[in-house]
């Protein structure tokens, strides 16, 4: 009796929605952060909708190293979509309410494609590594086969490893606070409103940190490690030249995605001080990363400027003014 009606009670307290209050700290004025949001937002969609359509129609970018980015533009509109038309719903419309289920969705969607986009840095790492330490062995080595299998491998690798971090916060008891001071359902942020222990969520979190994206991380580097290492016994300036400027925008790239989740770890662990920081570094590296990457490749890689123009008719548009 005692049994049944302590689980009456946990069900009957058991919240039935969260409330998303924004940016922390500045909950009065924080509606002015809309426009930039909704601008980069903007962005992110039609520039990497314009790298997909440039890729499809032109015959020229089907290559393994095309592939690759049309597969990271399509996890960055995904990216994308999964956080901010709720951030601006809040910003503009006041809706904070999000239901259990939707916070928990969204809690495994920014984890799958955050886990993503470094696996599809890492393939696009290993293609570089082979293009130009083994030229001669390039064409058999990186096949549709491989790009396929490569894709398949990190889709089911984070589609799968994430799954346990939605789980286990949804076991979780939420009995009393239901008000996270963040625009997004974070995993910890969640979790930390649980009536009950939280160690395993906060746990598993760290390891999947450590074994997905630390390890594409160290992958990564050493691929590039072994690259610069491979450039440098050129005897050739041109040819140092052209194989430095293959990989520079990828390069970038990868450098600003991997500095920026080590900023938002480290001001995630001092954000009891200054809690919106880490707050608004995450939302920007959910925004920031899926703007800037097409933008870096158009500028920097020629094949796609050209196929670019070709697909579009600039050039006859140009000719014409």
């Amino acid at each position: 009796m005692g049994t049944t009606l302590q689980a009456t009670n946990s069900s009957e307290s058991q919240v039935s929605e969260f409330i998303l209050l924004g940016f922390p700290g500045i909950h009065e004025w924080q509606h002015w952060f809309s426009l930039p949001m909704a601008l980069l937002y903007l962005v992110a969609l039609s520039a990497n909708l314009l790298i997909l359509i440039t890729i499809y129609r032109e015959p020229g970018l089907h290559q393994p190293m095309y592939q690759f980015l049309g597969i990271l533009a399509t996890i960055d509109i995904g990216l994308a979509t999964t956080s901010m038309p709720k951030i601006l719903a809040i910003l503009w419309f006041d809706a904070k309410a999000i239901s259990l289920p939707e916070c928990f969705a969204q809690i495994y969607a920014i984890h799958s494609f955050m886990c993503m986009e470094s696996g599809i840095f890492l393939c696009m790492a290993v293609d570089r590594y082979v293009a130009i330490c083994y030229p001669l062995q390039y064409l058999s080595i990186v096949t549709e086969a491989f790009v396929t299998k490569a894709t398949l491998s990190m889709f089911l690798r984070n589609g799968l490893l994430t799954i346990p971090v939605p789980v286990l916060a949804s076991q979780r008891q939420y009995c009393s606070r239901n008000e996270i001071d963040h625009c997004l359902c974070s995993n910890l942020g969640v979790t930390s409103l649980a009536c009950d222990d939280i160690t395993v969520n906060k746990f598993y979190q760290l390891a999947l940190a450590w074994l997905v994206v630390g390890s594409d991380m160290i992958l990564v580097f050493a691929s590039y490690a072994l690259i610069i290492c491979s450039v440098l016994r050129l005897n050739s300036t041109e040819a140092i030249t052209k194989a430095l400027t293959t990989c520079s925008s990828h390069l970038i790239l990868i450098l600003f995605y991997y500095t920026a989740i080590i900023l938002v770890s480290v001001t995630h662990l001092a954000g009891r001080k200054v809690p919106l920081i880490p707050v608004l570094l995450n939302v920007l590296h959910i925004v920031i990363p899926p703007s800037l990457n097409p933008m870096v490749y158009a500028l920097r890689t020629q094949e796609l400027r050209v196929g670019f123009q070709k697909v579009f008719n600039l050039n006859q548009f140009m000719s014409r003014k």
